[in-house]
């Protein structure tokens, strides 16, 4: 499992690994390029690399697209990829623009680049000729579909991005005196009318897993589906105020303060530390954190079935391992999200790299249903599935700032959950 594969930022050792291992498929979830311009996003050591973009300019029209996959393709690590393995793939956003959504995306200024509808089109055209993807046969931007292996395993891929998504919550519009405005937040990440997927695209999805007599229901899709809920302001320095000149020191004082009133029990807890857990928000609203109605629509139907659940994902550049629960904290089943093939991670790119490193064992206590999060190393997943048990093996690198790599044994990381009782530990 890969996504993530940012041209610029270094060499794509990750897909040499996989080139030389025996799977029967490479699922990639998204991110397969980036469309940012020459000095964009991961861009500060391209030219030492040899890998500066083409063109040179950020992606808009058709001719743009098709340059910068041909350039991709261009990659003999990725060609051997290609060449060793068939790929099971699905969109994110930047194989069109960052934070898309259904009518726009974070990175389309209409007023400068035109029609978005017009700047999708191009790009999923030239997605279609470049990758290994049978067109439908009628409505292009319908991606979502599903795949059989014997009776072991219904792989439903998913569109979480540009079929449906209603534009994200954006924490800075319910700040008010610097604070973040915990309730209303929270109203409008559970908004029963927000949707992620779409009521077409969910009810098919619900439909999949009904008619699933397999033994294990695999989600393959884009973005963390886990809860991920931080205190107010722990999510505000994460999320509004990674610009700021204390960002470093205002999230080691938050993620303290959270910890401190979560390992002090209730009944010793002051009103400040219960407020604190009280007003904790989703820290990632563009993930499924940011469209709580419809996950637990997804996850209720999930459970009702009995299914045995496997969620997939990218989108972070991290690695995860979390326990997917309902509202009221039942495990459903688990989720496994990917380090990126390439591209650097959001913290270590806005607190630094040893700074990152610092965080995953408070990630781990402060979250409950995660239990592994991996901050700073690029890699993959390695996920196997047998008729009782299904294992996942996080597998780093060392390195992709040369062609001289290894593997890194030391980081690695694995799980096994039992069909069983689905209990990630």
């Amino acid at each position: 499992v890969v996504s993530c594969s940012n041209y610029p930022a270094g060499y794509f050792n990750v897909y040499r690994e996989i080139a030389n291992q025996e799977v029967d498929a490479v699922l990639h979830l998204g991110d397969y390029l980036y469309e940012y311009d020459k000095d964009g996003y991961a861009s500060e050591r391209a030219e030492e690399f040899g890998r500066v973009v083409m063109p040179e300019t950020e992606l808009l029209t058709l001719g743009d697209y098709r340059t910068r996959y041909a350039q991709y393709h261009s990659d003999a690590n990725l060609q051997d990829c290609h060449g060793a393995h068939p790929f099971v793939i699905v969109w994110d956003d930047h194989e069109v623009a960052n934070d898309a959504w259904v009518e726009g995306a974070e990175n389309h200024d209409p007023d400068t680049q035109g029609d978005y509808s017009e700047r999708r089109a191009a790009a999923i055209q030239a997605w279609y000729e470049w990758l290994p993807v049978r067109p439908p046969a009628s409505e292009q931007d319908i991606i979502y579909r599903s795949f059989q292996y014997g009776d072991l395993l219904d792989l439903i891929m998913l569109d979480t991005r540009h079929v449906a998504r209603d534009q994200q919550v954006n924490y800075n519009d319910f700040l008010s005196g610097g604070v973040i405005d915990s309730a209303a937040a929270k109203a409008a990440v559970g908004d029963s009318n927000r949707t992620l997927l779409g009521a077409e695209q969910l009810d098919w999805a619900k439909g999949r897993l009904t008619d699933s007599t397999a033994r294990w229901q695999v989600l393959g899709q884009q973005v963390l589906m886990a809860r991920q809920p931080l205190s107010e302001p722990l999510a505000r320095t994460l999320t509004t105020g990674l610009d700021g000149d204390n960002v470093v020191e205002d999230a080691i004082a938050a993620v303290l303060a959270m910890a401190s009133a979560k390992n002090t029990p209730e009944d010793e807890r002051t009103e400040e530390q219960q407020a604190l857990l009280d007003g904790a928000l989703p820290y990632n609203p563009d993930a499924w954190d940011g469209y709580d109605f419809e996950r637990e629509d997804l996850l209720s139907h999930a459970a009702q079935l009995q299914s045995r659940l496997v969620v997939l994902a990218g989108d972070t550049h991290n690695g995860w391992a979390s326990q997917l629960t309902i509202a009221d904290g039942t495990p459903v089943g688990v989720e496994f999200a990917g380090p990126s093939v390439s591209s650097p991670g959001g913290l270590e790119t806005a607190i630094g790299l040893e700074n990152a490193a610092l965080f995953p064992p408070f990630a781990v206590q402060l979250i409950d249903d995660l239990k592994y999060v991996d901050l700073e190393r690029r890699g993959y997943m390695a996920v196997t599935f047998s008729p009782d048990t299904v294992s996942c093996d996080f597998r780093y690198i060392t390195t992709i700032e040369s062609t001289e790599y290894a593997i890194d044994e030391e980081a690695a990381q694995s799980f096994t959950v039992s069909r069983d009782d689905l209990l990630l530990s």
